[in-house]
């Protein structure tokens, strides 16, 4: 408890420290306004109604968790099944390979062709760029599981689904959870590229609109509310992972 309770004030104490700098940066540098504006103007624009700030940043939100929740599910459900059958793995492994290399940027214009602006476009891009990891870190955290261990499952006539929940699972739970850290990250970027490319609504979509009149303080506090979200996303992964794997270790 001692330790967590130093981790959490040495990470409070960085942020402070990161916006004391920011505040002096500007102060002391007489920086204008609609270059950098200071924490009290940033702040300042969270107060102002018309930006909509808990609608935008419900949208991306919305985004950023469902495109990570599909990437989950299917990243994992794919690693799973090439770990089945090594024939898919073949004939599979390679295809994806090809299309995770197509920039994602370049999807953007084709998802927006398909489906048109909104929040399941944008969770598509999500899916997209983070997909991929897990889907690597998962199969090869399988792949990881002792040979043995298998052949003894096996050997007393354990289905599939008990290899998988009993063995092959909890032995790769660290490599999954590093894909999911990862993809955490990704996840943001890909709602806000899409966000970017075509929208109506978001805190991507307020950055390109008050881009214009040049309201930097509505732009800073778009990128901290976006940072927030993907914050919470990474949070609920650690904590995920000190629950399941962490607490495992200590038993074990």
């Amino acid at each position: 408890m001692t330790e967590n309770l130093q981790r959490i004030a040495l990470a409070v104490l960085a942020h402070l420290a990161l916006i004391l700098a920011w505040y002096l940066f500007v102060k002391l540098g007489n920086v204008p306004r609609f270059v950098m504006p200071s924490p009290g103007d940033t702040l300042d624009a969270l107060l102002q109604p018309n930006y909509r700030w808990w609608t935008n940043a419900l949208v991306t939100g919305t985004e950023i968790f469902a495109g990570y929740f599909l990437a989950l599910v299917v990243g994992i459900g794919l690693a799973l099944i090439f770990t089945w059958s090594k024939a898919l793995e073949s004939f599979f492994m390679p295809l994806l390979v090809s299309l995770n290399m197509i920039p994602k940027v370049a999807l953007g214009p084709l998802i927006i062709v398909w489906f048109k602006y909104g929040i399941f476009p944008n969770s598509m891009m999500a899916f997209a760029i983070c997909v991929f990891p897990i889907l690597l870190t998962t199969a090869r955290g399988l792949r990881e599981i002792e040979p043995e261990l298998l052949d003894l499952v096996r050997s007393l006539k354990g289905s599939r689904w008990q290899l998988f929940s009993k063995v092959q699972l909890p032995g790769a739970l660290p490599y999954i959870f590093s894909g999911m850290k990862v993809a955490a990250i990704l996840a943001v970027a890909g709602a806000i590229v899409g966000e970017f490319l075509g929208s109506d609504k978001g805190l991507g979509y307020l950055m390109l609109q008050v881009q214009v009149t040049l309201d930097t303080p509505a732009m800073f506090m778009a990128v901290l509310l976006i940072t927030l979200i993907g914050m919470l996303l990474y949070g609920i992964v650690l904590g995920l992972e000190r629950w399941l794997v962490v607490k495992d270790a200590r038993l074990d």
